[in-house]
């Protein structure tokens, strides 16, 4: 289950970082495929375990405890705590794990800052990046918290990877794209990706996207991808991932989007490595 989160998460940060002077919101979709039989096991039991009457009476029971006053007061000084158990019962009273993977995001850009809210799952947040700062937020306007998803300790490291074009085109959301394809290698595992790109949307590109990177791994081989992505097909040994573009709309965004909330308090958390 880590890897599914570790692939989701590495896709939605870096999808909101490839605006140069594009202002305006982006939409995508994102479709996830298990394949690897011993995973597709683990999740067919956790969800067994899910739909068992006795862990449904337990939901229940700590729904209701929930309620309590004294209870309610211990989960407010935990909104870590708090917003991850309200997760779990929203996954319980689904019956469904595949609820853990997000089923789409929306991604703001204003002067090469980015707002990229994730459609539910696990990942269910706000991720805030100030280009000025090279900072990046979790956003949890809920519980009024925010923590700084720092670059940890192989901040300079590149992440190797090989990127081949080919003659293959198609058109997404009218724009006319080139198909990419790149191969890399992460924690001993092959990822290859296909990427439809396109360089008819001004002021958006891969530039900026091969300078950043989660936990500061830069995947600097980008920069030989000409345009900007319009949809990614990730495939690993575990799983498959797609991405694609849903719509593309330039206005103008209010300054106060690409800012951390006044009065939101800093915690640290799953999303949060300082």
């Amino acid at each position: 289950m880590k890897k599914i989160l570790i692939a989701a998460a590495f896709l939605f940060v870096i999808t909101g970082l490839w605006a140069q002077n594009f202002e305006g919101v982006i939409s995508w979709t994102i479709k996830t495929d298990i394949k690897d039989p011993k995973m597709k096991a683990q999740m067919e039991e956790a969800q067994k375990r899910m739909n068992d009457p006795a862990t449904q009476a337990q939901m229940k029971e700590m729904q209701a405890r929930m309620q309590d006053p004294q209870f309610k007061a211990m989960m407010e000084s935990n909104p870590q705590m708090k917003a991850q158990m309200e997760k779990m019962m929203n996954m319980a009273n689904s019956g469904n794990m595949n609820d853990m993977m997000p089923k789409g995001m929306t991604v703001k850009v204003k002067n090469r800052n980015t707002l990229t809210k994730m459609d539910g799952g696990m990942l269910a947040g706000e991720i805030l990046y100030l280009n000025e700062k090279d900072v990046t937020y979790h956003i949890d306007r809920e519980n009024k918290t925010y923590s700084v998803m720092g670059k940890g300790d192989d901040s300079d490291r590149e992440m190797k990877g090989k990127v081949t074009a080919t003659s293959e085109s198609a058109k997404i959301q009218g724009y006319n794209c080139k198909k990419y394809i790149v191969e890399l290698e992460e924690g001993g595992k092959s990822i290859t990706q296909t990427v439809w790109a396109t360089t008819e949307i001004k002021g958006l590109d891969m530039n900026s996207f091969s300078n950043q990177g989660v936990k500061g791994r830069k995947p600097t081989f980008y920069r030989e991808i000409d345009g900007v992505p319009l949809k990614m097909e990730m495939s690993m040994p575990e799983m498959d991932m797609t991405m694609e573009v849903t719509g593309i709309k330039k206005q103008s965004l209010s300054a106060g989007d690409f800012v951390v909330p006044p009065g939101f308090r800093e915690v640290k958390g799953m999303f949060g490595m300082n």
